[in-house]
């Protein structure tokens, strides 16, 4: 499983957004700034955010993004799952994945099943609150 771009820009995003968000909306460019981001591709994560009610987001002057969910209510795995499709470590436990010929008889197949489960739960059990307030570099999530 290699996490992209999107999936971990999403997440920094996220974590920005929690931690300088008062209650008003944070404009487009000032978290690309933050982030060193092009404005453009950044504009195209955060579509995905707002279409999944992740982010709000309001146009026009006054308008940008802001948290739709408490920190606490987001989850890693929620949203890698959303920008990167499936988190699966092989393309057979994927979540729209035909099925393996070899399944029945696949010796590897209990191995993988496990180390998806656990990647999930660990994902899973990270938010969005957890990843905020880690000193730069911080060693305690590496995504």
């Amino acid at each position: 499983m290699l996490i992209s771009t999107k999936g971990r820009y999403a997440l920094r995003v996220l974590v920005d957004l929690a931690e300088t968000q008062q209650d008003t909306y944070v404009p487009l460019k000032d978290i690309a700034q933050r982030q060193d981001i092009s404005e453009k591709y950044l504009e195209a994560i955060l579509k995905t955010l707002v279409q999944s009610r992740v982010l709000v987001g309001l146009r026009g002057k006054g308008g940008g993004y802001r948290l739709g969910k408490a920190p606490e209510q987001i989850t890693v795995g929620s949203i890698l799952r959303l920008t990167e499709g499936s988190i699966s470590p092989v393309a057979c436990l994927g979540p729209n994945s035909e099925l393996c010929p070899r399944m029945a008889d696949c010796r590897t197949l209990p191995m993988w099943k496990k180390l998806d489960e656990m990647i999930t739960n660990y994902l899973d059990s990270v938010t969005i609150a957890d990843l905020m307030g880690q000193p730069d570099g911080g060693y305690t999530y590496v995504i």
